[in-house]
């Protein structure tokens, strides 16, 4: 069972506002001396590779594409050391996957890329690989690489068949009208079914049986068949050395020492150490101080020609001046910029603050360095009443969130509080007053305190998605009852084989962003129809249970607006005044007592209840963690 979910760009009516690089290791293949490869030696102590003898039409650019877990990485490690780019060790695993978070979850995170070098028929051949996340999340990294490629190898797992982010993935290659070579993988597997996937993949993309290729990464078997195949289906780059430098900017990282490394891509021309570059994006100025290519490790070359991937160097000191998208060309030889990509639209906003207000400075630097490495995440600063000072973050969804806190905590060393996540909402303004005050009629909110009330706006809008699940028909009528549940409307089902069944909704994004694939997973659909009394009744009993009792009776209510819609009394401590009455007279005993309640009437009209601040940590906690 698999699900997939592609943001659209739609928002839907709401009802209710509710390290050093590793020493130059050529292949075996390639022959010593000056026409093969000429060594020249960088200031910074590594050999400089001249790739000059590799023409245009000996390149091929491609990238590894596929659901989670489907052995994009494992075939990616295969790769590099069938053409000797590593060396053939039982170590190598995830070689592409440099980030710790990604060794730990044995998932890739960002994209990575390797230079390939291959005989074949004689020919010697330069190979572009990168290796892309198989998570939705990160499909902005996917479309990102593909931009750089003119073909893709798409994976699909011999036992799993054909999933989710597999079919979402397709369309990203098949519209941006890339090559698409089919590779079923983990053919050594007890119960892999390579026939039935090949009619899966027939049928649902229209690629022939005979164009499949069976392999077994892990075992290494027919790796030198796919990059054949690579050879063969995929075109080289159309562009040519002798026209102006056109370079598009795919990725970047930073380095605290050389600034900016820029993953880019050659469109047209050649450049070299000491070329002028100008930003189409910044219109900056900048000298090359470095060019190379990654095998994986960063390898200095003497130049980068049309055609190529590699990495610049260019003293830019933010992440900002390399722009995701950016044209660069020579100085006085501009050039039309490349179409570039659409920025990243986060989609999941969650506040965070230190745990201690005297490390504010110390995250505030963290997320500084992080960011500049993640350049999706949006940053604006927040503060609140319980929490103290603190930042809004915004991300491309859950699991992007998740990775981006365990990176704060293993890379910098720095706890916080993380809220609970929540979706952009927009507005329609009815009053005059706001409208003058925003300056315009139409807001997007990411912060639940700021919502406007309702007697002000006359519209409210929520983000949608297009989800694609993909299961065993056995599951379709629970799974159908669980998207009605959450408000999703059916848009598409389709039969892929006799046992699987694809469909496609389109789901409010609040209804799928925290909880919906544990629920699909477990096919539990028990939640009441309207959730906001649910939410403020459970989030009462959490404070309840939170906050410590006082001398008087303390009341805890949720509130949409004006309205009450949950409450939960916590009981005062009580002195038993009664105590020393031994028999006598009732009225005794009630004047005590009457005393008593006044006493406690008078102290809620004064008393002030401090709320600790580990309270606000459990009511962010989930349900399941009560």
């Amino acid at each position: 069972m698999a699900f997939a979910g592609r943001t659209a760009m739609q928002w839907a009516r709401l009802r209710s506002p509710c390290p050093a690089a590793a020493p130059l290791c050529l292949p075996p293949w390639l022959p010593a001396g000056p026409v093969a490869c000429e060594r020249l030696y960088s200031s910074r102590g590594k050999e400089k590779l001249d790739i000059s003898t590799y023409p245009v039409e000996t390149i091929r650019n491609f990238s590894i594409i596929a659901h989670v877990d489907h052995g994009k990485s494992t075939l990616a490690d295969r790769l590099l050391e069938v053409t000797g780019t590593i060396a053939k060790t039982g170590r190598n695993k995830q070689v592409l996957d440099k980030l710790q978070v990604e060794r730990e979850r044995g998932i890739t995170v960002k994209a990575q890329s390797a230079s390939l070098f291959y005989t074949h028929e004689g020919v010697n051949y330069l190979l572009n690989l990168i290796d892309t996340p198989g998570h939705v999340d990160f499909n902005y990294e996917v479309s990102r690489s593909l931009s750089a490629c003119q073909g893709v190898i798409l994976v699909v797992d011999a036992n799993e068949g054909i999933q989710a982010q597999t079919v979402a993935n397709f369309y990203l290659a098949f519209e941006a009208q890339l090559a698409i070579i089919p590779v079923i993988n983990k053919i050594d597997l007890k119960n892999a079914d390579p026939e039935r996937v090949e009619k899966q993949i027939e049928k649902l993309f229209d690629i022939p049986v005979d164009e499949c290729v069976r392999i077994s990464a892990k075992q290494g078997t027919n790796i030198e068949k796919v990059l054949q195949k690579v050879i063969e289906k995929i075109p080289p780059p159309h562009c040519n050395t002798a026209d102006p430098l056109k370079a598009l900017v795919f990725d970047s990282t930073f380095d605290h020492y050389r600034g900016v490394i820029a993953n880019i891509a050659l469109f047209g021309g050649e450049i070299q150490k000491g070329h002028k570059i100008v930003s189409a994006h910044t219109k900056k100025r900048y000298e090359v101080n470095e060019v190379g290519i990654l095998t994986p490790n960063e390898q200095p070359t003497h130049k980068l020609y049309a055609g190529q991937v590699g990495y610049l160097i260019a003293g830019m000191k933010e992440v900002t001046e390399a722009q995701i998208g950016d044209t660069l060309f020579f100085y006085k030889q501009p050039v039309e910029p490349l179409p570039g990509f659409k920025s990243a639209k986060p989609m999941v906003f969650a506040g965070m603050y230190p745990v201690d207000q005297t490390e504010y400075n110390n995250l505030k630097s963290a997320l500084e360095r992080l960011t500049l490495n993640d350049s999706s995440v949006t940053v604006h600063r927040d503060s609140s009443l319980a929490l103290g000072a603190g930042w809004r973050l915004g991300f491309l969804g859950l699991l992007h969130m998740e990775v981006f806190n365990q990176r704060l905590e293993q890379e910098y060393n720095m706890s916080v509080i993380l809220t609970a996540p929540t979706v952009p909402y927009k507005a329609i303004l009815s009053s005059a007053k706001l409208i003058k005050e925003y300056g315009k009629a139409e807001i997007t909110i990411i912060n639940p305190a700021q919502f406007p009330d309702k007697l002000s706006v006359s519209e409210y809008l929520e983000p949608t998605v297009l989800g694609t699940i993909v299961t065993p028909h056995e599951y379709i009528g629970k799974i159908i009852a669980l998207c009605q549940d959450r408000r999703a409307v059916q848009k598409d089902m389709l039969y892929i084989d006799e046992h699987r069944v694809m469909l496609k909704y389109f789901f409010p994004l609040n209804e799928i962003v925290v909880d919906f694939y544990d629920a699909l997973k477990s096919l539990s659909s028990g939640y009441a129809s309207d959730k906001a009394y649910a939410t403020g009744k459970f989030l009462c009993e959490r404070l309840k249970d939170a906050i410590p009792r006082q001398l008087f009776e303390i009341a805890i209510q949720a509130a949409i607006g004006k309205k009450i819609i949950a409450r939960e009394t916590l009981k005062a401590y009580r002195k038993n005044v009664v105590a020393k009455c031994y028999g006598g007279d009732i009225t005794r005993r009630m004047k005590l007592l009457k005393r008593q309640a006044e006493g406690k009437k008078l102290m809620r009209k004064i008393g002030n209840v401090e709320v600790p601040r580990d309270a606000f940590i459990r009511v962010l906690k989930r349900q399941t963690d009560k």
